[in-house]
């Protein structure tokens, strides 16, 4: 479970994200949808610790992010949205230094992370160096990275963008067996349609502030429209 409290984060003179409060349950995917500069990235990187707050706190699984950032950070996976880092280091490298950095059975890691690999059409490609994958390949290699120590909450920040239709199958698939087995996926993203289709529930954010949490009937009932997720967030956030 992830929990934000009265978060806010200032930039300057902008204030990105303005007293955020959200919890994201157990056993459920929640989609954090916004415009462009909502304060979407600058949430999940919050919650992720790479990112300072100025007010509130945030928890994982109970772990404060800030005074336990060991304990927190075993508790979850994070996937950028752009997976343009340790571009000198093989495929197979950096997962072996991703398995070697938590506190799991090394070759446990390594045996899902081929098993993610292939599931994603990924193990050939694992003795390239990451500069020379794909924007779509270098995605994957952070999806496998992210999920090798099994955390109970997984954290996605646009991460269909540049994978080919049958890995972004795949990877919705991994999403909802996480949310089955009672953990949390929580993602970002500008496919509204994607949106709709698998999350339990949705988080919309408009210039920093939460403007609506629960499904998408909720929302339906609350806009008094029967319409998309996508004419609804219009309605929304306009």
């Amino acid at each position: 479970m992830i929990e934000i409290k009265n978060v806010s984060k200032k930039y300057s003179n902008h204030l990105a994200v303005d007293d955020l409060n959200l919890t994201i349950p157990n056993g459920k995917v929640v989609g954090l949808l916004g415009p462009n500069g909502a304060g979407k990235s600058t949430t999940l990187k919050m919650i992720a610790g790479i990112l300072s707050i100025d007010k509130g706190n945030i928890s994982i699984d109970g772990k404060d992010i800030f005074l336990q950032p060991d304990e927190a950070k075993e508790n979850f996976g994070y996937v950028f949205d752009t997976p343009d880092m340790f571009l000198t280091m093989k495929g197979i490298d950096f997962l072996n230094f991703i398995s070697s950095i938590y506190s799991i059975d090394r070759k446990e890691a390594m045996d899902y992370a081929l098993n993610l690999a292939e599931k994603l059409d990924m193990k050939t490609d694992l003795n390239k160096y990451i500069a020379d994958l794909s924007h779509g390949m270098r995605q994957k290699i952070f999806i496998i990275s992210s999920l090798m120590h099994k955390p109970n909450n997984w954290i996605l920040d646009e991460p269909l963008v540049g994978l080919d239709p049958k890995s972004a199958f795949q990877v919705k698939e991994i999403m909802r067996d996480i949310a089955k087995d009672n953990r949390t996926v929580l993602y970002s993203t500008h496919v509204l349609e994607t949106a709709e289709k698998i999350c339990d529930e949705v988080a919309i954010i408009d210039k920093g502030k939460l403007v609506f949490y629960g499904t998408v009937e909720d929302l339906k009932i609350l806009e008094n429209e029967d319409a998309s997720l996508e004419s609804l967030f219009l309605d929304l956030t306009k």
